[in-house]
């Protein structure tokens, strides 16, 4: 192993992320990585060049702003266009669409570490609500033989989406809103970093209508990155952070933050799953 840099230049490089974050963006953004890096490529499978694309650009102006969220609490985005990230993402659909494949970038890694460690099995019907595109429950369902599934997210999102020849009859695309409603019927309801982008009052509202909406006996699975106690190194922390800077009220729980703000929807905590990546499957069930 190369030895450690002295403190001094390692807190240099810390403080010059910035530098290299916008010359991975400027890789990205004008397609030069599809020559140069494969994980930067249009092509490639594991590709994360709409994330780099995302985080290079509205995600690296807000963060200019974070003295001013650490000093006030309030969403450094907002202060800075006027609306949330969510509404902006509406009114700027090029950006909106970079965004959607920014969440493809950023799940696909954890998808078959999600796989690995919480079996599907004994579900008939799982709704993914917030499913963006449904490349989460794509992959699950054809892990997972026998299983239904819903991608469930707002029209515009589902849009561009077509269900593959292989999972015809197995998959739908329902359009609407979670804070108005969920699909009723199912047996479990997937929400993979959605709470995270919310204040706890507007999670609670998600949370009740799939607790009204769910089949006797129905689960529901939270996947986050659910913060351990002490003061190791997480990347919950940071991402905690960008939750901040980012949203109106998002943040990154812990175990006991979820038991809390379950039971206040009408569940319980039954289990927190862990996985090889940084994502945990927080089960739930009726309360």
């Amino acid at each position: 192993m190369p030895p450690a840099l002295p403190l001094a230049d390692q807190l240099l490089a810390m403080a010059s992320g910035a530098w290299v974050s916008q010359m991975i963006h400027v890789a990205a953004e004008l397609g030069l990585a599809d020559a140069l890096a494969e994980l930067l490529g249009s092509g490639h499978p594991q590709s994360l060049r709409q994330f780099a694309r995302m985080l290079g650009a509205e995600h690296y102006l807000s963060w200019a702003d974070l003295l001013h969220s650490v000093r006030t609490g309030e969403n450094a985005f907002c202060h800075r266009h006027g609306c949330s990230v969510f509404a902006w993402y509406e009114q700027n659909p090029e950006r909106g669409a970079i965004f959607d494949g920014a969440m493809g970038d950023f799940s696909r890694p954890e998808t078959e570490a999600v796989l690995a460690a919480y079996d599907f099995s004994a579900i008939d019907q799982l709704v993914d609500v917030g499913g963006g595109r449904g490349e989460l429950l794509m992959a699950v369902l054809r892990a997972t033989p026998g299983l239904r599934g819903v991608v469930f997210d707002q029209p515009h999102v589902l849009a561009p989406v077509a269900v593959p020849a292989d999972l015809d009859g197995r998959l739908e695309l329902v359009g609407g809103d979670f804070f108005a409603n969920a699909p009723t019927g199912a047996d479990a309801y997937l929400l993979k970093h959605i709470l995270h982008d919310w204040h706890d009052d507007a999670c609670r509202t998600i949370l009740r209508h799939i607790r009204a909406a769910m089949a006797p006996g129905g689960r529901v699975l939270i996947l986050e990155q659910v913060i351990p106690p002490g003061n190791a190194p997480f990347p919950g922390k940071l991402l905690d952070l960008n939750m901040l800077v980012m949203t109106e009220g998002g943040r990154e729980r812990t175990p006991g933050e979820y038991a809390l703000l379950l039971e206040s929807a009408g569940l319980s905590l039954r289990r927190i799953h862990p996985t090889a990546s940084a994502v945990s499957v927080v089960e739930a069930v009726a309360g």
